[in-house]
């Protein structure tokens, strides 16, 4: 499922035309290479390509903890730039869900 707002597929179009293909670029997981099972970061590469293409939805289901992540840096680098911008809970807050969410989706893909 697609987003169906006007900006992605613009953005995807823009991708193709540039040449930028992130797929020639993605490395293999070494630990799902080694041990035979994901690590708590497959995923990311394609949910970021995801992105990239407008196709929020894939990116979610690709990897859930990829807004909450794209948030927790966002706010670390708006406190950067201006001290206190963000409330220190906020970052914590957002620091969380990304943790949560990244060792439940590990833990689901390890048992599915």
């Amino acid at each position: 499922m697609s987003c169906t707002c006007g900006a992605a597929p613009l953005i995807s179009e823009v991708t193709v035309l540039l040449g930028i293909s992130l797929e020639k670029y993605m490395l293999p997981c070494q630990t799902k290479a080694m041990l035979g099972f994901d690590c708590p970061g497959c995923g990311i590469q394609r949910s970021i390509q995801f992105l990239v293409n407008g196709e929020l939805w894939q990116a979610f289901k690709m990897y859930p903890a990829i807004y909450p992540m794209i948030g927790f840096f966002l706010a670390l680098l708006i406190n950067l730039i201006k001290p206190k911008a963000i409330p220190q809970k906020g970052v914590i807050f957002l620091a969380f869900s990304t943790i949560t969410l990244i060792l439940a989706n590990f833990i689901y893909k390890l048992f599915l």
